[in-house]
């Protein structure tokens, strides 16, 4: 069997995949490794003879797809998060970071580790693929051919990995049992974001309502909601920004339960008709945004209501439904609820694409010079203190460059985003491609670790980095910076880069809070941890 592997690297690839999926559904305590398994089927699969390994081109493949597509989808969100109340937590996420690195590095002295080791334990109790990556592919560079260095940092990272996962979720239970008490409710929280849209039909009574156009109104009560449809005696029509309520109106308010409740003591009452459902004037249709040059738009410059007379009242990105407004940038693969006159409804789809197979389809040209922009960057040397330097390289280059590349959408006709569904899936394709290699390229190295004594000093050693930043990160941010307690554990989760934690925090809170805690915080921490990783190799070595 060995022998058939070695000789097959492609059936070697497929198996290491299949097992590692199946092992990674496994969930215990409501814990399992996802996708991460891959990585220790690898191990475990190539641990018997050192040349059971995939090609190198297959894991630096894979790592580009990953990195650069996690740059495109969190470009918006990442230049986004410097606003506001994204400061104090990207803020701490930063130090967080910084406090694993010195922690790390002191491990030079007291355990006599090299850089290499260093390097990946500070990327395993942290559980941030990407900075392993940025590693491997520095030691490549500098080191070609020794495959034994090449293992080292995954070792480290595979030795330290689990602590690093359990650690994190063992910190946010400590949290959530202890310090209820003092925690500022999540709805009081600056960065609060809508729950499940909903809908509610009202019947305007209230004096106040009718002085004010509906689109002030909103912003001078702040009512995260928005007004679809309207009825004036025998007549439905659209509302707009412009629209003046009158006594007897009946409007169609759509936002968060909270906010359809102040709109309707805003507007007057609520009533049983449902006139979302009355669809003999005005129709409403769930239409795909697959036409390229409406990618990367504002919302308020395709002027709907004047072109069609219609709205969109929600947007579907994804798992989640949006609420839109005028500056809401619209992205292609976005479903969007359109309300408008039954008899223009196709010609809306038409205006939008609404094409399923386009959202499948990714643009060659802009996907791969992209990425081309992206490792030309990572192979520009990095002047450090005493004639030193390092690479952002092959993790690190692509990474920015979608970081930068997402948060610009569009260069005249040059498209760079990508459907949401075809950057999950190719994203996913490059980790997977990424973990099988340097988990069947590290397995031996790794199984000699343990056989030769070591790695449970490795292990301790990264435990104690993981419960240190998540502990200490959820105690600063809840004793002196007064973060919201369910933003906050979304927020280490995001600074340990760690979707399992983020599950169980969002089961634990039930609240979609952490998830804005750990999109804050992200793309920043995934940075500074491939910069810090390749670092921490440099300097140590």
């Amino acid at each position: 069997m060995i022998a058939l592997l070695k000789e097959n690297p492609l059936l070697l690839l497929f198996l290491v995949a299949a097992l590692g999926y199946l092992i990674g559904r496994i969930r215990v305590a409501g814990f399992g490794l996802g996708v991460a398994a891959v990585l220790f089927v690898g191990l475990a699969v190539s641990s018997r003879d050192p040349d059971l390994k995939l090609p190198e081109l297959v894991g630096s493949f894979g790592l580009v797809l990953f990195v650069y597509t996690i740059g495109i989808a969190g470009g918006p969100g990442f230049f986004a998060s410097f606003r506001r109340r994204g400061l104090t937590e990207n803020g701490l996420a930063l130090g967080l970071v910084l406090v694993a690195a010195a922690l790390s590095a002191s491990l030079h002295w007291a355990l006599h580790l090299d850089g290499p080791l260093v390097a990946g334990t500070f990327a395993g109790s942290l559980t941030n693929t990407p900075a392993l990556a940025g590693v491997v592919q520095t030691l490549r560079e500098t080191a070609p051919g020794q495959e034994a260095l090449l293992a080292r940092p995954v070792v480290a990272y595979s030795v330290t990995y689990p602590a690093g996962v359990v650690g994190v979720l063992v910190a946010i239970w400590l949290m959530r049992r202890f310090w209820t008490r003092g925690s500022v409710p999540p709805s009081k929280s600056a960065g609060a974001t809508a729950g499940e849209l909903v809908n509610q039909t009202v019947r305007v009574t209230c004096a106040a309502a009718m002085a004010t156009p509906a689109l002030a109104l909103c912003h001078a009560h702040g009512l995260r909601a928005l007004f679809g449809r309207m009825k004036r005696g025998d007549v439905v029509s659209v509302v707009t920004g412009a629209t003046h309520f009158e006594a007897g109106d009946f409007v169609v308010v759509v936002g968060d339960e909270a906010s359809v409740r102040a709109a309707t003591l805003l507007l007057g009452e609520a009533c049983e008709e449902h006139l979302d459902l009355d669809r003999r004037m005005l129709d409403f249709r769930r239409i795909f945004v697959s036409k390229p040059s409406l990618a990367g738009g504002l919302l308020r410059e395709l002027a709907l209501p004047a072109r069609f007379g219609a709205t969109v009242t929600r947007i579907r990105r994804g798992d989640v439904d949006l609420l839109p407004d005028d500056d809401t940038v619209l992205e292609l693969g976005d479903r969007i609820r359109v309300v408008g006159p039954r008899a223009r409804m196709d010609e809306v789809s038409r205006f939008f694409g609404d094409s399923y197979k386009a959202l499948a389809e990714v643009d060659v040209v802009t996907f791969s010079l992209g990425i081309a922009l992206g490792l030309a960057l990572g192979m520009v040397p990095i002047p450090l203190p005493a004639g030193a330097s390092f690479k952002l390289g092959a993790a690190g280059g692509p990474l920015i460059v979608g970081l930068l590349l997402g948060r610009v959408g569009r260069t005249g006709p040059l498209v760079w985003t990508l459907p949401f569904s075809a950057n999950l899936t190719l994203r996913q394709l490059g980790l997977v491609l990424f973990l099988a290699s340097v988990g069947t390229r590290s397995g031996y190295a790794f199984a000699t670790t343990f056989a030769q004594g070591g790695g449970l000093a490795i292990f301790a050693a990264g435990a104690a980095i993981t419960c240190s930043t998540a502990l200490g990160g959820l105690w600063i941010g809840h004793r002196f910076l007064h973060i919201p307690r369910d933003v906050l554990v979304g927020v280490i989760a995001g600074v340990h880069t760690q979707p399992a934690a983020l599950a169980f925090a969002v089961e634990q809170t039930e609240s979609d809070q952490p998830n804005l805690g750990y999109s804050t915080v992200f793309p920043l921490a995934t940075i500074a941890k491939i910069v810090i990783a390749q670092l921490l190799l440099t300097l140590l070595r």
